[in-house]
C-alpha cells in the first residue's frame, strides 16, 4: 500500500516537474545560443565560399540584423555581384538585382530556394522563422560530438509557426553552450541539410565559431562556408538600414 502511494506521489507531482524543468532548460540552452551567434542586433562582415565538383566562388557581404524581424544583406565583392542586396521587413523579403535595377518580392514558397546559388536559403541567411519564438524544445539527451559532449536538443515546430523544416535537431556543446551542429529535417523525417560550426575565436568581446559549413544530403559533394569577419553585436542599427530605398542604393 505505502509503495503504491508513493508511486502516484511520483506521478503527480516529481514527473511533471522534472518534465517541465527539462523544458525549461532546453529554452534556455537554445536562448544563450542564438544571444552569443546574433545578440540583440548584428552587423559585420562575411565572407561566403561555394563550392561544387564543377565551380566555386566567394562573396563578400555585409549584413545588418534586429532580431527577430529585420535582416539586410549587401554583397560588396566580387564586382560582378556588387550591389546586390536582400531585405526582409517581418515576414516580407525581397531582393534587388543592380544590373537591372530590379527589385523583386520573394514569395513564402521560395524561402526554400538556394540564396545566391548556395547551400544556404532564403530563409537561413534572413532568418524569417525564429528557433526561439517558432519551435518547441526538447533535450533528447547527450551525446559525443567529435569527442566533445554536447546536448542533443530537438526543435518541433509550433502548429502555426510559418517555418519550412519538419524539425530541427541542435547539438550544443555542453562545456560552454558553443554550437557545434544544426540538422535540418524535411516532414518526412529525412535530413535535408548539415550546418556545422567551427573556428571558434573572440570578436567584439565574445567568443564565437566563424566557420559555419552547410552541405546539402542530396549532394554531399557541395558545400557553402560562411567566415565571420568582422562582427559588432548589441550595437544601434538605424531603421533606415532596413527600407526598400536602401535595398536600391548600390553600396
Amino acid at each position: 500500500m505505502l509503495n503504491l502511494k508513493i508511486k502516484i506521489f511520483c506521478l503527480l507531482f516529481i514527473l511533471p516537474f522534472t518534465h517541465t524543468v527539462a523544458a525549461e532548460s532546453a529554452d534556455e540552452i537554445i536562448s544563450s545560443v542564438e544571444h552569443l551567434l546574433w545578440g540583440k542586433t548584428v552587423q559585420g562582415e562575411y565572407e561566403m565560399s561555394i563550392r561544387t565538383p564543377y565551380w566555386q566562388r566567394t562573396l563578400k557581404m555585409k549584413v545588418w540584423m534586429k532580431r527577430p524581424d529585420r535582416s539586410f544583406i549587401r554583397i560588396i565583392a566580387p564586382a560582378k555581384e556588387k550591389g546586390i542586396g536582400s531585405l526582409r521587413i517581418n515576414n516580407e523579403m525581397w531582393n534587388y538585382l543592380p544590373k537591372v535595377e530590379r527589385t523583386i518580392k520573394v514569395p513564402p514558397s521560395m524561402m526554400l530556394q538556394p540564396w545566391m546559388g548556395s547551400d544556404f536559403s532564403n530563409d537561413d541567411l534572413v532568418k524569417e522563422s525564429s528557433i526561439i519564438n517558432d519551435y518547441t524544445k526538447k533535450v533528447l539527451g547527450k551525446v559525443k560530438i567529435n569527442n566533445q559532449s554536447a546536448y542533443q536538443i530537438e526543435l518541433t515546430p509550433l502548429p502555426d509557426a510559418a517555418v519550412v523544416w519538419g524539425r530541427i535537431v541542435y547539438f550544443i556543446r555542453v562545456a560552454d553552450r558553443m554550437p557545434l551542429r544544426m540538422e535540418y529535417y524535411d516532414e518526412r523525417g529525412n535530413v535535408v541539410k548539415t550546418l556545422s560550426f567551427s573556428k571558434v575565436r573572440e570578436l567584439d568581446g565574445r567568443k564565437i565559431p566563424t566557420h559555419w559549413v552547410m552541405q546539402s544530403s542530396a549532394k554531399p559533394e557541395n558545400s557553402t562556408t560562411i567566415v565571420v569577419k568582422k562582427v559588432r553585436f548589441d550595437r544601434v542599427i538605424a531603421d533606415k538600414i532596413f527600407t526598400l530605398r536602401n535595398l536600391r542604393k548600390r553600396r
